[in-house]
């Protein structure tokens, strides 16, 4: 048998991973303390979470987020009125499973980024299609894509996410491109795909921020009506970080 010969063809097959278990089983001659069967288990598992691990990898490099943000990581202890019970269980993501969205507001250095980002970055590791986008800049991108044809495609990007997090909702004002496309993207993920926005402004106050009634009225019923709600309070977290070290 011709290892060397074996190895490159395995990774001419695009089994890097496999190739590279196979070759370290033969230098240590290990391939002769199993059997056949446990040892093509072996390789094909060996193969597998490889390419998971690069899977998730992309998807994380992917979501463009700011920050490394982490489930486990989340402060619970801090007085800003996160109830961990149910914090959690959106953590499981059956919310997504379900076509639900979250609303985090509260004002400036809460937390409410790192919790969006936290869930995207859980949802990437399940393997799932999370993308992080401050509002203002996308519905920009989006103002562009209008004028040179690329609108269609932009809002096809954004209906296949699994997961879409709009950061810093509302920090400026809505004119008619971002109306239009705010109403595009939530009418095309409406119990279809999952959405987690951020804000300073207090939900109660998006009505007269988005404007233009018929607008603000369909995009509040098919956002609001279907999300979960957290409400941070407290001083902000910058401060406290500031005043300890």
């Amino acid at each position: 048998m011709n290892t060397n010969q074996t190895v490159e063809k395995l990774k001419s097959l695009r089994l890097n991973a496999m190739a590279q278990l196979y070759q370290h089983y033969i230098k240590n001659n290990q391939h002769n303390d199993t059997t056949v069967d446990k040892y093509i288990a072996l390789l094909a598992d060996h193969e597998w979470e490889e390419r998971q691990n690069i899977k998730i990898q992309r998807l994380i490099t992917q979501g463009a987020f700011r920050q490394k943000a982490s489930i486990v990581e989340v402060d619970f202890t801090s007085s800003r009125n996160l109830d961990k019970n149910m914090f959690k269980r959106l953590a499981t993501l059956s919310f997504i499973a379900k076509k639900e969205n979250i609303i985090i507001t509260g004002s400036s250095g809460v937390g409410k980024s790192y919790l969006a980002q936290a869930i995207g970055h859980e949802a990437c590791l399940m393997g799932l299609k999370s993308k992080y986008y401050i509002a203002a800049r996308l519905f920009g991108t989006l103002k562009l894509a209008r004028i040179d044809g690329t609108y269609g495609k932009e809002l096809k990007k954004l209906q296949k996410l699994d997961l879409l997090i709009l950061d810093d909702f509302g920090l400026q004002g809505f004119d008619n491109y971002a109306r239009e496309a705010l109403m595009d993207i939530i009418e095309d993920r409406y119990n279809l795909k999952s959405t987690i926005v951020s804000s300073q402004i207090p939900v109660a106050s998006w009505y007269e921020l988005i404007g233009e009634g018929t607008i603000a009225d369909a995009i509040l019923d098919r956002l609001v009506n279907s999300s979960h709600r957290i409400e941070l309070t407290g001083e902000s977290l910058r401060k406290t970080i500031l005043t300890t070290e």
